[in-house]
């Protein structure tokens, strides 16, 4: 059915309300937007659906919502896990607690139980429910840091991480099969309560939870001697993290926290931000106004859902407040946890770090120094959660810590999501470690520079938005698997890895070996002099994305190098556009 004809049947189709069809009558002269709504389907991906809000085939509402959970209830009857049940949260992000409840109401009427959080929870929360209330799979409604117009529908499997194969191919191809949304199931709340197949939960998710947290501290002696002196500033840019981020470090024993009254309050418009991004600078100017008021040790922002978590840190000798990223945090956080727990206690002889192919190298650095194996998987933490899944199977492996440089990172198993509730406590613990030792966090940074090299790492995105900007970015990766770099601002390629093709060539020799990791649209380029650029589009947002990676004997000669392989890269790609 073409797009115009799909526009004509949800107008005409009795199934859909009137505020629908008012909506797609309001845009009746717009061609253009009317094929951008109807074109096509919303891709449900591998990691569930993620789009903008409103009436269509290819935009998020309660009828794609709907369907792509009748297609999830399928599966579930298929593999007969439906007397299990499912957990659904949301975040703060409009049409949140409506969709949750949309799709609760199709498993329900599916004869799938429903456990449904009573407010906003972060992603994290959503992932321990699923493992501690025994759920065969979980939903999670949000778009974590996307602009407002956005929301999305996360799918979890038993073992508390987002769906990985088999199961995100078979969730996938029963989404598909789901074609007339006439036939997609519901029931009213009274009526899905009553038949015990709508269940609200809360404190009692809560509470175990933040138990879990509060056990993965190493040095509860340094937050006991300092935690009332260190000064913390935190935002949770509107959304989830305010309540759990602050009750986990009251509870600690960190006295001084003071949260960014604006930003304190759930709101899907992110008034005070144009997108809620940690990694954005500007997500950070009401947080750096008042750190800079207090005299701040640190300062944290949370994403609308509390996966990621971004981090400015005080120079106490300039007064200078200096940005981390996510693979400085995350190193940080790692370096810390896995060098106390080898002083403390020992580390286990398979003890791993696990990371994303795209983050720093600075980590297979950390593995190195403690003598632990360095892990890498895909892009996407579900793929460190099925490396935890892995060790718990086969009995070989150790987990201590994860990361990907998309600031996130996770340091305990309770979870299978990276959780910026347990990276602030984490980040904030280290603080008051450092403290007790005269040092600041920055202080630490540096220490880690000196001892593993100055790594710099970072990410350059270009958007391409609608049907063009999917093509260009189609061709941006044929275009570079046809025309294969073999030089990138003086220095030469030595290896090529394509995930799609499963090769990690050697261009010297021309010898071919395996990834040996899941087939993925990513290009991988290893340059002489500890250097390296990845390409490979988001899979969330209609961008295709550049990492970029150097190693310098200095701050100032690290910056130099990514400056130069950075403007490399752009003119490059800017060339192909």
């Amino acid at each position: 059915m073409s797009y115009r004809a799909m526009y004509e049947s949800w107008l005409a189709n009795d199934y859909f309300d009137a505020d629908t069809k008012a909506e797609l009558k309001a845009i009746e002269g717009n061609e253009k937007e009317i094929e951008d709504r109807f074109y096509r389907d919303l891709e449900f991906g591998t990691a569930g659906l993620r789009g903008v809000i409103g009436a269509g085939t290819n935009r998020m509402n309660i009828y794609t919502v709907r369907k792509a959970t009748q297609g999830l209830a399928n599966y579930i009857l298929k593999v007969h896990g439906e007397k299990r049940g499912v957990a659904i949260a949301y975040d703060s992000r409009h049409m949140s607690p409506e969709f949750a409840d949309i799709a609760a109401l199709c498993l329900a009427a599916n004869g799938i139980k429903a456990y449904v959080f009573e407010s906003l929870r972060p992603t994290p929360e959503l992932s321990y429910a699923v493992r501690y209330l025994k759920c065969i799979a979980g939903i999670n409604i949000t778009a974590s840091h996307n602009p407002p117009e956005y929301n999305g529908y996360k799918v979890y499997w038993e073992d508390g991480a987002q769906i990985t194969p088999p199961h995100d191919t078979g969730i996938m191809d029963e989404v598909k099969k789901v074609t007339d949304y006439n036939n997609v199931k519901t029931m009213e709340l009274a009526d899905a309560k009553a038949a015990g197949l709508y269940e609200t939960i809360g404190a009692n998710i809560d509470d175990p939870y933040i138990a879990e947290l509060k056990k993965l501290v190493v040095h509860q002696d340094a937050i006991d001697a300092v935690g009332g002196d260190l000064k913390i500033v935190y935002t949770p840019l509107h959304g989830t993290g305010n309540i759990p981020v602050r009750r986990v470090l009251k509870e600690l024993g960190f006295k001084n926290v003071y949260v960014v009254p604006e930003q304190e309050l759930p709101d899907g418009d992110f008034p005070t931000v144009s997108y809620p991004n940690p990694e954005a600078e500007e997500a950070f100017t009401l947080g750096l106004a008042l750190g800079k008021k207090v005299d701040a040790d640190l300062i944290l922002a949370t994403d609308p859902d509390a996966d990621r978590l971004g981090v400015y840190v005080k120079d106490s000798k300039t007064g200078e407040y200096h940005s981390l990223t996510g693979n400085m945090s995350g190193c940080l956080i790692g370096d810390y946890l896995i060098g106390q727990k080898k002083e403390l206690q020992g580390l286990p002889a398979d003890g791993a770090f696990v990371k994303s192919i795209v983050s720093t190298n600075m980590a297979d650095a950390i593995a190195k120094y403690y003598g632990i194996e360095l892990i890498e998987v895909l892009t996407g933490f579900k793929f460190i959660g099925q490396k935890i899944l892995e060790f718990e199977k086969s009995g070989k492996g150790t987990y201590l810590f994860g990361m990907e440089e998309s600031y996130g990172c996770l340091t305990g198993t309770y979870a299978r999501d990276k959780d910026a509730v347990v990276a602030s406590m984490a980040l904030c613990e280290a603080a008051a470690y450092y403290k007790t030792k005269n040092m600041t966090l920055w202080d630490a940074m540096i220490a880690m520079y000196e001892k593993y090299g100055y790594y710099k790492d970072y990410v350059e995105s270009i958007t391409l938005k609608g049907i063009e900007g999917l093509a260009k970015i189609k061709e941006i990766m044929d275009t570079l698997r046809k025309d294969p770099i073999t030089e990138i601002d003086g220095k030469k390629v030595l290896k090529v890895r394509d995930y799609a093709a499963d090769t990690i060539t050697e261009l010297a020799t021309g010898a071919v070996v395996p990834t040996g990791l899941p087939a993925s649209n990513v290009l991988y380029y290893e340059l002489e002099d500890d250097a390296w650029v990845c390409v490979r589009p988001s899979g969330t947002e209609p961008k295709v994305k550049f990492y970029i990676g150097v190693k310098g004997n200095s701050m100032e000669e690290a910056d130099q190098k990514y400056q130069s392989l950075g403007k490399a890269v752009l003119d490059k790609i800017n060339g192909m556009l």
